[in-house]
């Protein structure tokens, strides 16, 4: 397929292609969550079994000018009971795809990481990977990690760059550009980030990374600025065309998507990497539309 270079045409791509899956969502009495829900059931891609308070959803629904039959209501009004019941369904094939409503992200992920019924295999990495879509760069690029790993090992950014590759790959991307981001180009060895990139692209070099063009140590202009490469006359691979952006650290990374959002226009669609289903996490406070993305995602991703 051609590549999907925005979140609406990633949109466009699960309508038309009929794909659908099944969402439990936990503790799913949040009206942006019931309102992002109800769109993507509207859009087609997705049946919903909403876990919480049945009243609540029902009113919420309502009072967002939602029909709550179209969702199947559980009614488990506690917020712990919920998020159990929901990745339970997922661990057992009864949902393809955890999401996390009004229930806080702690209680949701203690959930998603219990060693017996949880959705995380042994030894697995957990990650985050984030698709953003910006008025100022003419695909998607996707960043990682911007909430789970404050400072990544070597062993889990190799792991950070392999579900960025998976991700992008979805996108109809055949072999994506992957930048290792730092402040500067030159290798440093007073930076630990700086000494793992260059035995990532080594691992790339000699084939134990796949399906990727991978350089770095890279600061973000070299990365995404053809017109920078030419004038710092660096030679990459990379040549500011970069599809994913790796970063040293969670505090480097959630500073660089926060500013986008706010000051750049952009938008995401992002969701937890390692696990055995999709698992969608945002925070309360994000918008509609944002978790709207998010469920798409986790459905392009779903198998």
């Amino acid at each position: 397929m051609s590549p999907i270079r925005s979140l609406d045409q990633m949109v466009d791509h699960l309508r038309e292609s009929g794909k659908k899956k099944k969402i439990a969502v936990a503790y799913a009495q949040d009206p942006n969550t019931i309102g992002a829900i109800a769109k993507a059931i509207n859009e087609g891609f997705v049946e919903a079994v909403m876990i919480g308070d049945e009243k609540e959803i029902r009113s919420k629904a309502e009072a967002e000018g939602i029909n709550p039959e179209i969702f199947t209501i559980v009614h488990i009004p506690n917020d712990v009971e919920a998020t159990t019941e929901a990745v339970r369904m997922a661990r057992e094939d009864d949902a393809d795809v955890v999401m996390k409503g009004l229930v806080g992200t702690d209680k949701f992920l203690k959930a998603v990481l219990n060693k017996e019924k949880g959705l995380l295999p042994p030894k697995a990495v957990m990650s985050y990977v984030c698709a953003l879509d910006l008025p100022k760069y003419d695909k998607l690029l996707f960043v990682s990690d911007t909430a789970v790993l404050p400072y990544p090992d070597l062993n889990q950014k190799v792991a950070m760059v392999n579900y960025s590759v998976k991700m992008a790959k979805r996108f109809g991307i055949e072999k994506p550009k992957v930048a290792l981001i730092s402040a500067t180009e030159k290798p440093n060895p007073a930076f630990q980030g700086s000494v793992d990139d260059s035995i990532i692209c080594k691992m790339a070099d000699r084939g134990q990374i796949k399906d990727c063009i991978v350089d770095g140590p890279l600061d973000v202009f070299l990365a995404c600025d053809p017109a920078s490469v030419e004038i710092k006359g660096i030679p990459t691979p990379i040549n500011g065309e970069a599809d994913c952006l790796i970063f040293p650290s969670l505090e480097a990374c959630n500073s660089f998507y926060k500013g986008l959002m706010l000051f750049g226009g952009g938008e995401l669609g992002g969701l937890i990497q390692g696990t055995t289903k999709p698992v969608v996490v945002m925070s309360r406070s994000e918008s509609e539309k944002s978790k709207f993305y998010c469920i798409a995602l986790s459905v392009l991703m779903a198998d």
